[in-house]
């Protein structure tokens, strides 16, 4: 009679125990948060696929994945591995406060173009969205982001702009105000997928593929000193800044996409020096 008590006593406490999860196969490194890059490791071989986009992994097993500013508190990313075991983790997104953004003093046909530019906004938006929807297999963006510029941080990521009194999009980078002709070095190594030296309202634009599907994007630029199809090392010079497009002064405009969604550029860098 004893060893069935403790038999019972023992299988009591064995379906007591709280259920684990099997522990995931995949790490994800970096801020899950609105507006945030999070680069993942993973077996060779498996798929991934998140936001409706397969995404790509690299032979050793590295992917990407980012949020947009307005993206849910939950999505799902789902795994397929070598062996056909699949994983679906709900990913939380942390929420964001973002500012509000007065800007006046702009030219109102930047605002507000007249009909005769409209063909040619267009047409330049057409070039920027097949630039940004690359997905090239190198893995530059995982070297990790420097700063492009240096200067006083005048516009940030997420903010709500207010142009001339008129309610526009949200500011989807960071603005760096730095004299007119400073130096734009690249954040990380990639391949110039555009370099367009005037834009209606961007001005001297400049797109840098860091691989799949992140892309950094330097506006306002007043020299482009790179060809498309080149590569550039992190670090290496690429063009200055200027004060072209819609703009009040000089002053660099860097952007990061991964695909079709905006990313903080500053969630990526550390503080810049005296910036607090």
């Amino acid at each position: 009679m004893k060893n069935w008590l403790l038999i019972f006593a023992f299988l009591t406490a064995i379906l007591s125990m709280p259920v684990r999860a099997a522990e995931s196969r995949f790490t994800l490194d970096g801020p899950i948060a609105q507006g945030g890059l999070a680069v993942g490791h993973i077996e060779p071989g498996s798929k991934v696929h998140f936001a409706g986009r397969d995404v790509l992994v690299s032979e050793d097993g590295v992917f990407v994945i980012g949020f947009h500013r307005d993206d849910p508190a939950e999505m799902a990313l789902t795994v397929t591995y070598p062996d056909g075991q699949t994983e679906k983790r709900v990913l939380h997104i942390k929420d964001r406060d973002f500012k509000i953004q007065r800007i006046d003093g702009l030219d109102q046909k930047k605002v507000t173009p007249p009909k005769e530019v409209l063909d040619r906004i267009h047409k330049e938006g057409a070039l920027v969205r097949k630039a940004r929807d690359r997905d090239t297999p190198e893995t530059w963006f995982a070297e990790g982001f420097i700063w492009p510029a240096h200067g006083p941080i005048s516009g940030v990521y997420g903010s709500q702009r207010i142009l001339n009194g008129q309610p526009r999009q949200p500011h989807y980078g960071v603005d760096i105000a730095a004299p007119e002709g400073s130096t734009v070095i690249a954040p990380a190594s990639g391949i110039v997928s555009l370099a367009y030296p005037d834009m209606y309202f961007s001005g001297g634009t400049l797109l840098l593929d860091h691989g799949h599907g992140v892309q950094s994007g330097f506006l306002h630029m007043k020299s482009i000193l790179v060809k498309e199809g080149q590569f550039v090392k992190k670090g290496e010079p690429i063009g200055t800044v200027g004060a072209t497009g819609r703009a009040t002064g000089p002053h660099l405009d860097w952007r990061i996409n991964w695909f079709n969604k905006r990313i903080d550029p500053q969630l990526l860098v550390p503080p810049m020096e005296g910036e607090g």
